[in-house]
């Protein structure tokens, strides 16, 4: 094992200097809350597997994509990460339409808009990529005062009245009155803490790749439902450029992978192409694929432990805000230890029982509207699709509501 530290933060050993919290994870979310706790004044230790060697190429277009709403871009923005990311290659969402079964010129489909001019906002979302979030976070780790990032991996947790320690494979602990587990749907953490979950697997695949597109895609972020080919998502990058996430039935999503992108290409004609005319891939042709799921963690919390982003929850991708959850569960975990009364220390039972309050019903909407609306969109019985699309049609319709579901969506 090996271990980095910034200019203030020298050791030769985890254990060496004083903790409040250990971060247990190595993505965005994780690495997020490591700068705004250390923001907030809290001493954090990041400990993160050691790096795989290779990179991809700068330059091209990555694959993974994030739609940011406004709670992410207010978080990245107060760790002063939003402004060190690329912004050529950041691209806002203007609008957003949502077409129900098939093609956007089918007679009888449903359809939904949002625009971020009626939200009364400079836009609906922001498409980040990977690469470039990520970047920009290992930028400002390296210089981010009271953060310890260690690399290893932890073999043991334990729990005591006043502090949690982690074993890690090298013999040496790591001992902090609060961990934090931020290591993804397959939770480690999560897995000591003996914390049971529902789960259910989609039995589908989400496909991503990135196109140029004919016409303009105008900052619009498409989208179709299809109860046999899943749901297709076009989200705008910048210049004439759109990214792909196809939430595709198992079977047809590993058909899907075995074609050349330009045939692939060809097949989204269907829905893209009356709105962005042909599409061709980007160089160089990558394609990648995620299988889906729905994970539901029985607690965000356990004695001395706190979940935050895949670790605490994982939702089906249609509406993009997986992401944007996490970033949630980092906000509020850092205002509510923050405004602890000081008697209490960060990982205090009462103080985490506040923390899984303060996220409890977003998540739980979240978990409802994204596995309800696979469900009904799922199905190919005629009564349930005229009762969907004239639904959506509908909602389209009632101004009030519509500024509550972008309220939502926005993280407002």
């Amino acid at each position: 094992m090996t271990s980095t530290s910034n200019a203030q933060h020298h050791s030769s050993s985890p254990a060496a200097a004083g903790t409040d919290i250990c971060i247990v994870g190595n993505g965005a979310v994780g690495k997020t809350a490591a700068l705004g706790l250390a923001q907030a004044g809290f001493k954090v230790t990041l400990l993160a597997p050691p790096a795989r060697p290779g990179g991809a190429d700068e330059a091209s277009w990555d694959v993974r994509v994030y739609a940011l709403n406004h709670t992410a871009h207010r978080l990245l923005s107060s760790v002063r990460v939003w402004e060190a990311m690329d912004a050529a290659r950041i691209a806002p969402v203007d609008n957003m339409t949502v077409h129900g079964d098939g093609a956007a010129d089918k007679a009888g489909t449903g359809f939904l808009s949002f625009d971020s001019y009626a939200a009364r906002t400079n836009a609906l979302a922001w498409i980040v990529e990977d690469r470039n979030l990520d970047n920009a976070l290992n930028a400002a780790l390296r210089f981010a005062p009271n953060v310890r990032v260690v690399q290893g991996r932890a073999s043991a947790l334990s729990a005591s009245l006043d502090a949690a320690t982690l074993t890690l494979e090298s013999g040496e602990s790591i001992s902090a009155p609060l961990v934090v587990g931020a290591d993804g749907g397959q939770s480690w953490v999560r897995g000591q803490c003996d914390i049971g979950l529902d789960y259910r697997a989609y039995g589908q695949k989400a496909i991503v790749t990135n196109f140029s597109c004919e016409k303009p895609h105008l900052g619009v972020a498409y989208q179709w439902f299809s109860p046999t080919e899943g749901v297709i998502a076009l989200l705008p990058l910048p210049g004439e450029r759109v990214s792909l996430v196809w939430s595709a039935p198992q079977a047809l999503a590993e058909q899907l992978l075995r074609l050349p992108l330009s045939e692939l290409a060809a097949r989204l004609a269907q829905w893209a192409g009356p709105v962005l005319g042909a599409l061709a891939p980007l160089q160089p042709e990558v394609a990648k694929a995620f299988p889906l799921q729905l994970i539901k963690p029985h607690a965000m919390i356990a004695q001395r432990v706190a979940l935050i982003g895949d670790a605490a929850h994982v939702v089906h991708p249609m509406a993009g805000h997986g992401m944007n959850l996490g970033f949630g569960d980092v906000a509020a975990l850092i205002d509510t230890l923050v405004n602890r009364e000081a008697q209490y220390d960060c990982g205090d039972s009462r103080v985490l029982r506040r923390y899984a309050r303060a996220r409890k019903e977003e998540v739980l909407l979240m978990q409802l509207a994204t596995d309800g609306l696979n469900r009904i969109f799922s199905t190919e019985a005629e009564p349930l699709r005229l009762v969907r699309n004239i639904g959506m049609n509908l909602v389209d319709r009632l101004p009030v509501l519509k500024r509550r579901l972008i309220a939502h969506a926005l993280g407002k």
